[in-house]
């Protein structure tokens, strides 16, 4: 499966006001379509007070009238399936918005709903029932006047988070995925899947050691009690079996402290399709860091089951800037593209890594993340990821005649779709080349098998195999060339690569994929 991620409110406004939407998306579907991917996973979509843009869900059933309203969606899904392209929605299940009508309930005690949400009694001192803190900064309890008790959130205090524990909550999660399934959706990404479930104990999480690189308390603690607890388990189960229902597709968010174990569990039989964690979302671009999660991936995923890949997302630096290290930042994305399309599993592309777009630089005063403005200079927020596509050279990228929500940047707007349409040489032709790669070659399916293969410290190399074809897949992933000892058949495709007899010279940023 490979996926293309879509950040609505930054693809495409079809009714200028700012703020892209389901029309938006729908208008540049024979765009989508040319990329050649299986399906579009559209980020949060639901009415929403948007304080965490969408994630803080008020209506699972229902869109937020800035994106559109149902009739969009149901248009932009019927114009996907007559494309043979699938839509995954989002579906966020560890919390909702406190305006959504469970919350208001439970607060007051009434409907049934007063232990739909993790409700704790304060501590004889009044203070918080344990240690949790929240992902976003401060503590993870949020006193409520009303009930006189706390009420858990991993994230914004706005966002408290469901006692999934309860067999109704449960339930009611179900039948919201039914009702999306009914509509003929292809699937669902499931946001933030260790957050689930709590340690119904509340026992205080243990301190990390080296806490030098924390951003706030959240990093001074390994999340053992907070997040990933055994229950996930049979409740993935539950919802495996309501996907084989409608033969839908489910791919997991799996983050926390032991993310890629995790995502083995999950993702074992009878439980979700597919799951990605952050791994390769970190500043670390050595060849060394990429060979050590292919390894943890492969003991905990083994063939055949199969992980999701993805190098970008909404929530994290783009791997074109990321993993930069100052070379050529358009040879730089082709590497890491050709990197992304070798790998064993499905592929997660986030919109614009085609491009090579690189992080945009979002001025303080244009900051929308409150994430960002709470640690501001250290942390910038998630912004420059968000910026909205630049589909022409124009004002505002063509994005919008009306001034975007977040401001679309000269650097973007040079290396727009439109202008990369017309160059063969842009990334987003050699994007094309290399999944069609893929496609061709069936070493590089989901199915074929990968095996690390010795290299120089700085090249990362490994074989890819099935029955009738092997392939060498080697990248330098350092800033000066390589020479490496191999035996081949032929150049299947790459750059910036010089083949000699026994060996191969990879220039900076360059690669290759060798019949052997």
């Amino acid at each position: 499966m490979i996926i293309y991620q879509v950040y609505p409110r930054s693809f495409q406004d079809s009714n200028n006001d700012g703020i892209g939407d389901l029309a938006g998306i729908e208008q540049k579907l024979d765009y989508i379509k040319s990329l050649d991917v299986d399906a579009i996973w559209i980020s949060p979509f639901f009415k929403s007070p948007m304080v965490d843009f969408g994630y803080d869900v008020s209506d699972y059933r229902d869109v937020d009238p800035i994106f559109g309203n149902m009739d969009d969606f149901k248009s932009l899904l019927a114009a996907a399936k007559k494309r043979d392209i699938g839509i995954i929605v989002d579906m966020v299940i560890s919390h909702t918005s406190d305006e959504h009508p469970w919350f208001k309930d439970s607060r007051l005690g009434k409907n049934g709903k007063s232990n739909w949400y993790l409700w704790v009694s304060p501590q004889p001192d009044g203070s918080p029932p344990n240690n949790w803190v929240s992902v976003f900064g401060g503590p993870a309890w949020r006193w409520d006047a009303e009930r006189r008790q706390y009420y858990f959130h991993s994230f914004f205090a706005s966002q408290p988070d469901l006692n999934m524990h309860n067999p109704e909550v449960q339930e009611q999660v179900l039948s919201d995925m039914r009702y999306w399934l009914d509509l003929g959706v292809s699937g669902f990404r499931f946001d933030a899947c260790n957050h689930v479930f709590q340690d119904l104990q509340l026992r205080n999480n243990p301190p990390r050691e080296d806490v030098s690189a924390a951003l706030h308390p959240y990093g001074f603690q390994v999340h053992v009690y907070d997040q990933a607890q055994p229950e996930m388990l049979p409740f993935l189960e539950k919802i495996r079996v309501l996907l084989d229902e409608y033969d839908a597709f489910s791919l997991a968010e799996v983050g926390g402290h032991d993310a890629i174990k995790l995502m083995g569990q999950y993702t074992e039989p009878g439980r979700l399709h597919s799951a990605y964690s952050f791994s390769l979302m970190q500043p670390d671009s050595s060849a060394q860091r990429v060979r050590d999660v292919i390894t943890e991936l492969e003991t905990n995923i083994p063939y055949p089951g199969a992980p999701c890949y993805a190098l970008s997302n909404h929530d994290k630096p783009r791997v074109a800037t990321r993993w930069q290290n100052g070379r050529d930042r358009a040879e730089t994305a082709k590497e890491m593209l050709a990197l992304l399309f070798s790998m064993r599993g499905d592929i997660c592309m986030y919109q614009g890594e085609e491009l090579g777009l690189p992080q945009a630089d979002v001025p303080f005063e244009r900051i929308q993340d409150p994430f960002g403005k709470s640690f501001w200079p250290k942390f910038k927020g998630r912004d420059g990821c968000r910026t909205p596509m630049p589909w022409t050279g124009g004002s505002h990228g063509g994005f919008s005649v009306a001034e975007p929500w977040l401001p679309v940047t000269d650097e973007h707007r040079a290396i727009n779709v439109s202008v990369q349409e017309a160059d063969p040489h842009s990334v987003l032709n050699f994007y094309r080349k290399m999944i069609a790669v893929r496609r061709a070659n069936p070493a590089l399916h989901k199915t074929a098998k990968i095996e690390l293969i010795d290299a120089p410290h700085a090249v990362l190399a490994f074989c890819r195999t099935t029955d009738g074809q092997k392939l060498y897949c080697l990248f330098n992933m350092d800033v000066i060339q390589h020479v490496v000892q191999c035996n081949y058949n032929g150049l299947v495709f790459g750059q910036h690569v010089t083949l000699n007899d026994g060996s191969i010279t990879l220039g900076v940023s360059g690669f290759c994929l060798l019949a052997v």
